[in-house]
């Protein structure tokens, strides 16, 4: 393929996106070798297609009409690029998971997850994402979802879970989700276990 063709083909696929969406080299593999995939990038970087978050990911544009300015790309979805990009497998943790499942307003300054990876530390504009290593049985035979919902109960502890949590848990799940949950986690502590089978009720 030709580069301009090349970069063509990866401006399709960056315009089919949605807005504020995260990528790296590997997510355009497909369309060409990787000098090639480059050197597009590099074009669309310069051209506004794109914006360069760090070294080897970038970012389709969001503008927020309230703000009157592009926003930040979402750091979840900057994690997760970087955990394709390395070929990890992660989890949101802490405040990270709260936030996510809409148990916490507060928006974290410090975005942690648990990674099979080495541990790691990326900062850009005002967030920084740190990955710390963990078991890989942590991570296995679960669900994004559910691995996320494990986590935030982890971080409230026993004694933290509200009845007013597990019915925020209830409403942020669908009945597919709630199946694989209650299937998914039979091994995690007792506790646990216990407050998702009420969540699942």
């Amino acid at each position: 393929m030709r580069q301009s063709g090349c970069t063509d083909a990866i401006r399709n696929r960056i315009e089919a996106a949605k807005t504020g969406s995260v990528f790296i080299l590997s997510d355009f593999s497909d369309l060409a070798d990787p000098e090639a995939v480059r050197k597009a990038i590099t074009r669309l970087e310069n051209d506004g297609t794109l914006t360069r978050v760090m070294r080897g990911v970038y970012y389709k544009p969001k503008h927020s009409e309230l703000l009157g300015e592009t926003v930040a790309p979402s750091p979840d979805d900057v994690a997760h690029a970087l955990a394709r990009n390395y070929g990890w497998t992660i989890v949101p943790c802490g405040d990270t998971a709260l936030n996510l499942l809409g148990l916490s307003e507060q928006v974290p300054a410090h975005w942690v997850y648990v990674s099979d990876g080495a541990y790691r530390e990326y900062s850009y504009g005002n967030a920084t994402l740190c990955f710390k290593r963990t078991a890989k049985k942590e991570l296995s035979n679960m669900s994004p979802k559910s691995a996320l919902i494990v986590q935030a109960l982890k971080t409230c502890g026993k004694d933290g879970v509200t009845p007013k949590m597990i019915a925020k848990l209830r409403s942020v799940t669908t009945d597919d989700e709630r199946k694989a949950l209650l299937s998914e986690t039979q091994y995690v502590t007792s506790w646990i276990y216990e407050t998702i089978k009420e969540i699942c009720q």
